[in-house]
């Protein structure tokens, strides 16, 4: 009695096991026949907001009185700044647009010689600055003086779209506006928008300077430039 005690347990232990195999082997089947391509997933910020180079207008608006004769302080500093993107801008012509037939009809064509006064001394030739009036009677009590150019951006569509629930998570993506800020600062910082649609030409080298090197190389002295003088080795 105490040597059959003493199997049983052995032996049904060989019974489970044997009976427990199958169902491993099937789980493990089962397991593998779940397909999943998680790189299949978009998931890139870059695609979902890209950054595209177009044609935009630059408008500066200026609100001008019925009593005005001259640009205020604050207008000729704002006809300044858009001199300076307009130059850096390389667009062709800006245009300047006065009301007519308002209140202010009489103050707004003045002050319009005033803003070509301004954008000429801030680097504008005149032949690229156009002046023409545009019909506002009825439109608005007091119609502004319009400044614009068109010139070429890089952009990005408007943030803030939200087309899927932001608790949606069992993807484990990120959600829709991820990056559409980031994305637009990078455009906002992009000073030559063309340079998105293909690198530039490489510039011709200067033989002078090329010259100057040599020549010291060959008396054996130093070759690189001088550092000015206001700039620190921080040696202290």
């Amino acid at each position: 009695m105490t040597e059959r005690r003493r199997l049983l347990p052995s032996r049904l232990a060989r019974v489970l096991v044997a009976s427990a195999v199958p169902l491993l082997v099937g789980g493990l089947a089962g397991c593998a026949n779940q397909h999943v391509e998680v790189g299949a997933v978009p998931d890139d910020y870059r695609t979902r907001h890209p950054i595209t180079v177009r044609e935009a207008t630059t408008d500066l608006d200026l609100f001008v009185a019925s009593s005005d004769t001259r640009l205020t302080p604050a207008d000729q500093s704002r006809i300044e700044s858009f001199a300076t993107r307009f130059r850096s801008s390389r667009a062709a012509v800006i245009r300047v647009r006065y009301p007519t037939g308002s209140r202010n009809a009489a103050a707004a064509r003045l002050i319009a010689d005033n803003a070509v006064t301004v954008l000429r001394h801030n680097g504008v030739p005149r032949q690229r600055i156009v002046v023409a009036p545009y019909p506002a009677e009825g439109v608005a009590d007091t119609p502004p003086l319009l400044l614009s150019f068109n010139a070429v951006v890089a952009d990005v569509a408007p943030c803030g779209r939200w087309p899927d629930d932001l608790a949606d998570t069992s993807e484990n993506r990120n959600y829709y506006n991820f990056g559409c800020a980031s994305q637009s600062n990078l455009a906002a910082q992009i000073a030559e928008p063309r340079d998105l649609l293909g690198p530039r030409g490489m510039s011709e080298i200067d033989a002078e300077r090329r010259s100057t090197v040599i020549e010291k190389y060959r008396r054996g002295d130093r070759t690189a430039s001088e550092p000015p003088r206001q700039a620190s080795d921080y040696n202290w």
